[in-house]
């Protein structure tokens, strides 16, 4: 059970106290090797724990249909704040210049139940394998260019399909081309225009998973730092300010290509924006393809390595928008499970799994709404929103034990300190002048004094 040593005293003040002086919301200040911190509104330390949630089967009419009030709810339920939307730029935009309003009543919709149920929301512009030119979701038919190449398809194997030498020369094109750049540039404003003031959208993630050409005689990483270099940090400045133009206050996510995944640093440079957050993919091309986790290979160690410098050179917060194996009950998977969490709790703002739905494959939870194995690992107590200064946050998997430590804001900046918490009875206490407060949905909050060093910990009941 939550233990609380609230006095009636502390309960009438809750209100007021609950009502910080704003603080405009910017990457926490860092020093030396440090990556910067995601933060609020009120300028508390973010951590994003959650998932994606996504219709990739129906489109037009029936477009997100699949997505439903309930996918927040249990989100909400199983300790989770967070989800990665996916949108897609088809559904929007069918025709050039034509603008689905339904398409995007029902984004709103599903903001709605996010807000309903606290889930900070990021809005991905998503495409797999460019669009529905080559059989999948993304940039529109209209907006893909080829030159006549020739496309194949790998239904066994659909993220080869890549490098199939249409799709590489629709993405050329997309770069490059100057009335896309323009479309893809619209697309982004609507979006942001139509949902700056919604309170469960947090930021936009500019492009899934971008890729490009190769040119003859590059390596796949040579030729994924020249992309991401000359091609990607161009069109990410071009749709940062396009985002801006409508909303000054959301975070902007940018992605590398998917071969950061394989331990390659990326190429992008400066984002020229105050509030950029990295967002690389988390995947290994062995475990995407069933294979089982080797401890052995070091790949979660050269991930980490290879992605963190990025951050640290252009200090800017990271936070890793896809991750989980397709085959998650192989022997080895406990042990990922755990190492990836550690390996991600060290270096990030927080993730989004995928994906949160209900069945098999890449599934969070079965049809019973009960995780799949091994997927209760994610489930973690962790700090929502720290009002100050955070000193250290780590959860002991063995131990079952969450500690935070953290020096409280002063007395201009917020004071509540937010917890999520997974599904079971635990137990909270604070060292240091703070109250434990109870809060509802798996939450628990935290009151301290102006500039107290308090220390948590959340231990099972």
């Amino acid at each position: 059970m939550l233990r609380t040593r609230t006095t009636l005293a502390a309960t009438l003040v809750v209100a007021a106290l609950l009502a910080p002086t704003p603080a405009r919301a910017e990457p926490a200040e860092t020093g030396g090797d440090a990556i910067p911190t995601l933060t609020d509104e009120h300028g508390r330390v973010l951590t994003l724990r959650g998932w994606n949630v996504e219709d990739k089967a129906n489109r037009g009419d029936a477009a997100l249909s699949a997505i439903t009030e309930k996918h927040f709810r249990d989100l909400r339920a199983k300790g989770f704040g967070f989800a990665r939307l996916l949108v897609f730029w088809d559904d929007l935009e069918p025709r050039p210049g034509r603008y689905s309003q339904t398409y995007l009543r029902k984004i709103e919709r599903i903001l709605d139940w996010a807000d309903k149920y606290d889930v900070k929301v990021l809005i991905d512009a998503h495409q797999d394998v460019f669009g529905p030119a080559f059989g999948h979701r993304g940039v529109p038919a209209w907006a893909t260019r080829t030159d006549g190449l020739p496309f194949t398809p790998h239904p066994d194997d659909w993220f080869s399909e890549y490098f199939e030498p249409a799709v590489q020369r629709a993405f050329t094109h997309l770069y490059e081309d100057e009335d896309l750049r323009r479309a893809q540039a619209r697309m982004w404003r609507v979006l942001a225009d139509r949902f700056e003031d919604h309170p469960a959208v947090l930021g936009y993630d500019l492009i899934n998973e971008p890729m490009g050409e190769l040119r003859e005689g590059e390596d796949l990483p040579t030729a994924a730092r020249r992309i991401e270099r000359d091609q990607l940090t161009p069109m990410y400045n071009r749709l940062a300010d396009a985002v801006r133009s409508a909303d000054r206050d959301a975070w902007v996510f940018v992605e590398p290509t998917p071969v950061v995944g394989e331990g390659v640093p990326t190429g992008l440079g400066r984002i020229d924006d105050p509030k950029v957050v990295y967002a690389p993919h988390f995947y290994n091309t062995g475990m995407e393809a069933g294979a089982d986790y080797d401890p052995a290979a070091g790949w979660i160690e050269s991930y980490e390595q290879a992605v963190t410098l990025y951050p640290k050179e252009y200090k800017v917060p990271v936070m890793v928008g896809e991750w989980g194996p397709l085959n998650n009950s192989l022997p080895n998977m406990n042990r990922f499970y755990r190492e990836a969490m550690a390996s991600l709790g060290r270096y990030t703002s927080g993730w989004a799994g995928y994906v949160w739905c209900y069945g098999g494959g890449y599934c969070a939870v079965d049809g019973t709404g009960a995780f799949r194995t091994n997927k209760e690992l994610t489930a973690e107590p962790y700090a929502e929103a720290v009002a100050g200064t955070v000193r250290s946050a780590a959860y002991d998997s063995g131990a079952g034990v969450y500690r935070l430590s953290y020096d409280a804001a002063g007395r201009r900046g917020p004071r509540v300190t937010e917890l999520s918490l997974p599904p079971g009875d635990w137990r909270i206490t604070a060292r240091g002048a703070a109250l434990v407060l109870r809060k509802d949905r798996g939450r628990a909050s935290i009151l301290a004094t102006p500039g107290a060093r308090v220390t948590v910990t959340v231990t099972r009941d």
